[in-house]
């Protein structure tokens, strides 16, 4: 590569994208363009172009299970060995940028798109993220976590403000992004749409250059979420080095007149095309073939492989004894009754960019007819998957199950594709009633009930008294039929621990308040009592808590000993049944120190025992153990005083407890008694004067703003003076609501346009509309249509000129 030799004009260039999925490359310079894709579970490499939300064709790939499925195995080898295939197919599909692993915090379990993210938990879902992307660059393709930062909803995805105080950020936000980028150094990074106390991702000097770069060592490639970027200059100056998908020669054009003008620096240009160029160095290709598709052996293995991962996803919730046994797994020769559409049509994925063109498909009912360990007494629908009511497929279920041929009932239940999609966010916690009401019939025919549960984020289960078993098997990949049935029947000793709480109700969420916020300040209140945080420390119930996770097998610990350097202890497996036990390692910090959740997870591992094996198990202190935040000094610190550390089977259960004396670099410091409410974690019950004292300085009641602006969502238009503004929006959401109940999925272009601001017309238009464009957009939404209309069209008429002087410039560069 040769850089120096270039002119600002075409290292800016270097700077956005060339379409919807490729970067600009420069000849002279040897660097070539490179391609990124989406690919948290599976490569969805776009035939064609112009769609970033997964609704057009994309070539076959291994549908692996989901983040939030994943995360269930505690298995960081198990990622990476994932993440090894996911490299693999890229290479093949002829992508040089895979774009994941997520890692964003679950703050609320209604967030849309939880379930391309792992945890509520930084360690676990840093961990995972870790082993995922050491895999993928195995193969020279560069991973591209995500998204990069403080991103939980997805209403108003592109124009929300997350607002937040700078401990509960670093240490519950930030956390996972630091073990990834410390621990597996990826080549390059995604950042959010949102904006984090006012500053887009995309521009924030101390999120990119303070913690990323300058803190964590981080030397790669920043690049934008589709649409994300605001300004390209202010980009360029904080750390932003990738502008996508392609707003044409707008942004060059920004570019160069800054540096021309004094208000960016030529070194800063020079910073950001290195990085870019690095990406294409990196991942170089060679005889790669663009048409290119999988081979049968690839096909076949990774199969195999999305098999096994799913196995260990699995969560056995709930197994009761019946007649003298557990329910699971199934005895010999039961005849099963199968229920439920899910059973018959699988869901196994979510929706969005995301969404993998799987290369084999396996239903849970096909698994269980060509069973030998089971006979099928018959399969009913049981519900209609939209939740329409229908009596009759109750009847019929219940029928079957009544049945003289019928000892075991398997009702198979979850979530649609409409509840768990990109772009909206969850209306409620709640699975359709129709199969409520069908749990409810099954319960009077008075045999053994197992529930299936397919879903990518927790559920209210009204009827969870009234079953015997219950295996969450998550959104598990194009195999994960296959696997459930293997779990089912003991060919396969479930292993899966959850990686978030399950409330009873959702209104037991510390954030259920006020998720998600219509207007732009989304404030998080709750700050660091997230997840089972919260329910621990304010002691609120929970239906299922943290890391909770049933085998077939018994395991018992003992001999905890505490070190300097780390704790070791013994496990051993009391059952004749081999299987694999999660320890996890929580700590407690002084009594009179700082203000922190009842208990945190520092570290885990899977250890895997043969029936009445034993295994000495020791875990080291990292620097993530006993550090916090300190606002004052903006640094890392550690209390000196007596710590409390535990082993525990999930975060309510603690097996092995020990004090232990930690030397650190800051006496404890009681935390402030003004802080009131939050020194419980009852975060419900603080004010506005509490949460002052939280974020160390006031937060001010969001305002709705009286004009529109070019960072305002379209969504908001519906309020507009302006007619064509408010029609366009009532048409929008009419025809979303029409395709969603036509076709039980929802309409991610419509939304994706809703939830936009104007300014992302100027990232995704290849240079049609510039930014005087946009200002033209938005006056007409302000009721100014006449004006914006002419304003529009003159500056359509500059804009074309200077797309085309830029375009012959570089040609000729």
């Amino acid at each position: 590569m040769e850089l120096e030799n270039l002119s600002v004009l075409e290292e800016a260039s270097l700077l956005s994208g060339a379409s919807e999925w490729d970067s600009r490359g420069i000849a002279k310079a040897g660097i070539p363009s490179f391609v990124m894709s989406d690919g948290p579970h599976g490569v969805r490499r776009q035939l064609g172009s112009g769609d970033h939300l997964g609704i057009g064709e994309s070539k076959p790939a291994t549908c692996f299970p989901t983040a939030s499925a994943l995360a269930n195995s505690w298995d960081p080898d198990l990622a990476e060995e994932m993440g090894k295939a996911l490299g693999e197919e890229a290479r093949k599909l002829d992508v040089n940028v895979l774009l994941g692993p997520g890692l964003n915090i679950k703050r609320n379990p209604l967030c849309g798109r939880n379930f391309e993210y792992y945890s509520e938990d930084p360690i676990l879902a840093g961990r995972m993220a870790a082993g995922l992307i050491r895999g993928i660059q195995e193969n020279g393709v560069s991973a591209c976590p995500k998204h990069f930062a403080v991103n939980s909803q997805e209403l108003r995805r592109q124009a929300s403000n997350s607002v937040i105080d700078e401990r509960t950020m670093r240490e519950v936000y930030l956390t996972a992004f630091e073990i990834a980028v410390r621990e597996a150094k990826p080549w390059s990074i995604m950042t959010s749409y949102n904006q984090i106390n006012g500053v887009y991702a995309h521009e924030n000097h101390h999120l990119l250059q303070d913690i990323l770069r300058d803190e964590w060592g981080f030397d790669g490639m920043v690049v934008s979420d589709w649409g994300g970027s605001n300004s390209a200059v202010d980009a360029v100056k904080a750390g932003g080095s990738l502008e996508m998908p392609s707003p044409g020669y707008t942004s060059v054009k920004e570019i160069v007149d800054a540096v021309a003008a004094g208000r960016l620096s030529k070194s800063d240009i020079d910073r950001r095309a290195a990085e870019v160029a690095r990406i294409a160095s990196r991942t170089r290709t060679t005889g790669v073939q663009r048409d290119a598709l999988l081979d049968a052996a690839s096909i076949d293995a990774h199969h195999q492989l999305a098999r096994r991962v799913a196995e260990s996803c699995q969560v056995l919730l709930k197994n009761d004894v019946v007649a003298g046994r557990t329910v699971l797994p199934l005895a010999p020769q039961s005849r099963v009754a199968v229920i439920g559409d899910m059973a018959k049509t699988p869901r196994f994925q979510g929706t969005g960019s995301s969404k993998v063109n799987s290369t084999r498909e396996e239903s849970l009912l096909d698994e269980f007819m060509h069973s030998a360990d089971v006979t099928v007494a018959g399969y009913r629908q049981g519900y209609e998957r939209q939740g329409d009511a229908n009596p009759a497929l109750i009847e019929d279920a219940v029928a079957l199950a009544s049945g003289d041929g019928t000892e075991v009932v398997v009702a198979v239940l979850g979530l649609d594709e409409r509840s768990e999609s990109e772009g909206l966010d969850r209306e409620h916690m709640k699975l359709p009633a129709v199969q409520n009401d069908l749990m409810k019939a099954l319960k009077a025919v008075g045999k053994p009930i197992v529930v299936v549960l397919i879903a990518g984020s927790p559920v209210e289960l009204p009827w969870i008294d009234d079953v015997d078993a219950l295996l969450y098997v998550g959104l598990a990949g194009q195999a994960g039929a296959s696997a459930s049935l293997r779990v089912l029947t003991g060919a396969v000793n479930p292993s899966g621990h959850l990686a978030e709480s399950w409330p009873v109700s959702y209104d037991d969420c510390p954030n259920s308040q006020c998720f998600p916020v219509a207007e732009r300040d989304a404030v998080y209140r709750e700050g660091p009592f997230v997840g089972y945080r919260y329910y621990e420390t304010a002691d609120v119930p929970v239906r299922f808590p943290f890391g909770y996770g049933l085998t077939y097998s018994r395991f018992s610990y003992s001999d905890l000993h505490v070190d300097e350097q780390g704790i070791a202890f013994s496990v051993s497996n009391t059952s004749d049944v081999a299987g694999e036990s999660v320890v996890q390692l929580y700590v407690r910090g002084p009594a009179n120190g700082v203000l922190r959740p009842d208990r945190e997870l520092k570290a885990f591992v899977k250890v895997a025992l043969r029936g009445h094996e034993s295994s000495r198990v020791r875990i080291d202190f990292d620097r993530y153990t006993f550090r916090h935040f300190d606002q004052t000094s903006q640094s890392w610190k550690v209390e000196t005083g007596r710590w409390t550390v535990m082993v525990a089977e999930h975060c309510e259960s603690v097996m092995l407890q020990a004090e232990h004396e930690v030397v650190g670099d800051m006496e404890p410091v009681p935390a402030d008694p003004e802080l009131g409410a939050y020194l419980k974690g009852r975060v419900k019950e603080a004010g506005d004067a509490e949460l002052a004292v939280l974020f160390g300085r006031p937060v001010p009641a969001p305002k709705k703003a009286a004009v529109f602006g070019a960072n305002d969502p379209i969504l908001a238009w519906q309020d507009s003076p302006g007619f064509l503004a408010r029609t366009m929006v009532r048409i929008l959401l009419r025809h979303e609501r029409k395709t969603r109940e036509k076709t039980g999925s929802p309409d991610l272009n419509a939304l994706f346009v809703l939830n936009m601001p104007p300014r992302v017309m100027c990232k995704m238009t290849r240079g049609q509309i510039n930014a005087d464009m946009v200002d033209a957009v938005v006056a007409i939404a302000n009721g100014h249509a006449c004006r914006g209309m002419g304003s529009f069209i003159a500056a359509y008429i500059r804009n074309r000129k200077a797309n085309r002087n830029i375009a012959k410039e570089l040609q000729h560069g």
